[in-house]
């Protein structure tokens, strides 16, 4: 009995260890010996580009939130479509949206130089420049870890199934990042991205139209001058007072019910998630914080490590 209850422990830690190993490969300085410049290379990329279009800090931290959410983060988002592969840049949340593929090929050209050869992934370069562009627009600064690998296959039902919508609602949202291995806290602190960026009117004509709860009437007015009804369907509304700049009036906008997307304004609204969005709102440091916390945990997400995937060579396609 006692050499059967010594396997059954043996097993249960091997299957411990082997859930960890994905986590224990990644780590902060994976290319501090294989390529130095790798990461000042891709600072200094990411600053042109938020130097050139303020936006463009927001659509780059976007790309990596898209990527992770989609069968861990692979970079699957990057590939193009092909007879075998099912590109995600045309899946509902990504179609005429996702924005700044040009960048990160421009960052993957510029590092591979300065390393001899391809041995940083494409998804590495997501997860630096997602960081990179935050830091840009006065937000924290956190360690990435990084070993991860690229993807050779891409999902547009995995995407259209997995990105959470702008119409959730809060059990919706909260059961959604619960898949990701994400709480309600980290709902809340990723959710907070949406301080920097802009919207399209489809993703919020309902609610400034059609909701009448949870929202300040004048900031709906405001809304509707330059969204209409009907047709206008890509203008675009700043998600918070201060789009290219990381802070807490996200937060504030909320306990004013002036919230732009329906799944943001949902996170106050009477629900458990209410006091986390006070504190924030109150408290830049601590959002800031915490939202650092929670990109890392995100970048945790269902890596390739090891001989799992490939370094591309470019990354819009498979090797």
């Amino acid at each position: 009995m006692a050499s059967r209850s010594f396997l059954f422990i043996h097993v249960l830690l091997v299957m411990f260890c082997l859930a960890g190993m994905a986590f224990s490969d990644l780590s902060d300085d994976f290319y501090d010996h294989i390529c130095p410049k790798a990461l000042p290379t891709i600072k200094r990329v990411v600053e042109e580009a938020v130097r050139k279009e303020r936006r463009m800090g927001a659509s780059l931290l976007r790309l990596h939130f898209h990527d992770c959410f989609v069968n861990g983060c692979d970079a699957s988002i990057l590939l193009d479509q092909t007879s075998t592969i099912d590109s995600e840049k045309t899946s509902r949340a990504n179609n005429n949206s996702a924005r700044g593929f040009e960048v990160i090929d421009k960052i993957k050209s510029k590092v591979d130089k300065v390393c001899g050869r391809p041995v940083v992934s494409c998804v590495d370069i997501l997860a630096v420049a997602a960081r990179d562009s935050v830091v840009a627009l006065h937000g924290p600064s956190w360690e990435v870890k990084l070993g991860r690998r690229d993807s050779t296959t891409a999902s547009r039902t995995a995407a259209n199934n997995n990105i959470p919508t702008p119409f959730m609602d809060l059990p919706a949202l909260i059961k959604n990042f619960k898949k990701q291995g994400l709480d309600k806290e980290d709902l809340v602190a990723l959710s907070g991205g949406h301080t920097l960026g802009f919207a399209q009117c489809f993703t919020f004509r309902n609610r400034i139209y059609n909701e009448t709860k949870n929202i300040d009437s004048t900031f709906a007015r405001q809304r509707q001058a330059n969204c209409p009804r009907s047709g206008g369907d890509s203008t675009l509304a700043s998600l918070d007072p201060t789009p290219a700049l990381f802070d807490s009036k996200y937060f504030s906008n909320l306990v004013s019910k002036k919230g732009l997307l329906h799944s943001d304004q949902v996170l106050f609204s009477g629900g458990k998630t209410d006091d986390l969005v006070k504190k924030y709102s109150k408290n830049l440091r601590t959002f800031s914080k915490d939202f650092a916390k929670s990109m890392i945990k995100m970048g945790d997400i269902k890596p390739l490590t090891g001989k799992r995937g490939q370094i591309r060579v470019n990354c819009r396609k498979v090797n």
